[in-house]
């Protein structure tokens, strides 16, 4: 009798069930508590802004909002790309780091020409310089697009996969796939509701190219903190 309770696929089923809905009941509101942490600090930010105190000012702070780079998908694609090839994910941060070593002669001309004829956008600096054609600015802006897309999709997705995995966790199991879950219980869609609205509220309330954004850059830089935390603490496990 005991040997059948034991083999009983039904009571595993439950007890797997239970297991996740628990789970869930700590990973959402720790990863909600999260994002408010981050609003707050944007926030935070942005009214110290107001009153003529920056808060990103700081060199420390300025590099750590590079850590944008570093997105959702870098602990799956990167990593990845590590455990299967070794120094192989090195060349996707050559680009980067090259720009930076040419900083002074590339990137500064760029900042002072957007300074100078306030450009906000891509397609407005590459427009500015063929007569601030229209239509070749539209052309940019939907080559832009078309390319952040897939980019933007891989974030999300790696966002909900982590979650899928966090929730089912002690055991291992591969999310399911996006087509077979209905968009309202969908973890991408509601992490983009979330995103957009960030993005709302602290990056495009004023398309002006003299603002700052101190709100958004304060936030990516504390996010960056956790960022490196956690692949320092990932790293030295490994190692």
């Amino acid at each position: 009798m005991r040997e059948k309770v034991e083999s009983d696929p039904t009571s595993r089923g439950s007890d797997a069930a239970r297991a996740r809905m628990l789970n869930a009941w700590v990973v959402a509101p720790v990863a909600l508590s999260y994002l408010g942490v981050l609003f707050a600090l944007a926030y935070y930010a942005d009214r110290r802004a107001d009153r003529g105190r920056s808060q990103i000012a700081n060199p420390t702070i300025y590099a750590l909002s590079l850590g944008v780079y570093a997105t959702a998908w870098t602990f799956y694609g990167s990593v990845g790309r590590a455990a299967e090839n070794g120094v192989g994910f090195l060349p996707i941060y050559l680009g980067p780091t090259l720009l930076m070593a040419v900083w002074w002669l590339v990137t500064r001309k760029m900042i002072r020409i957007s300074k100078t004829h306030r450009i906000t956008s891509l397609a407005d600096f590459v427009s500015s310089r063929y007569g601030k054609s229209a239509l070749l600015a539209g052309l940019v802006t939907l080559i832009a697009v078309v390319g952040v897309l897939p980019y933007i999709a891989l974030q999300l997705k790696a966002v909900a996969n982590s979650y899928a995995i966090l929730v089912r966790y002690p055991a291992i199991v591969a999310p399911a796939h996006a087509a077979s879950v209905p968009i309202l219980a969908d973890t991408a869609f509601w992490v983009a509701v979330l995103l957009a609205a960030f993005t709302i509220l602290f990056g495009t309330r004023h398309l002006d190219a003299s603002e700052r954004h101190e709100g958004m850059v304060a936030a990516i830089a504390a996010e960056s903190v956790v960022k490196l935390l956690a692949f320092l603490t990932v790293g030295a496990f490994v190692a």
